[in-house]
């Protein structure tokens, strides 16, 4: 599947089973959890894309970047 390279903004590759995230324009090659982390640092409108994950919290936060795994 074809996304977004968050560094170079062509296009990258997303494996089919969500594993990893490459491209060929800058040479990216990350896991998709690198990934996810990567974009919610670097890009404000996606600062809470890992709170998306968490589902019903039951009033508790999803934690800090470096607990999610």
């Amino acid at each position: 599947m074809k996304i977004k390279c968050p560094k170079c903004k062509k296009a990258a590759e997303l494996a089919p089973d969500y594993s990893s995230v490459k491209c060929e324009h800058c040479n990216l090659d990350m896991s998709y959890g690198e990934y996810v982390r990567f974009v919610s640092q670097h890009d404000s409108k996606y600062s809470d894309i890992l709170g998306d994950y968490t589902g019903t919290t039951g009033g508790q936060t999803a934690g800090t970047l470096d607990e999610w795994d």
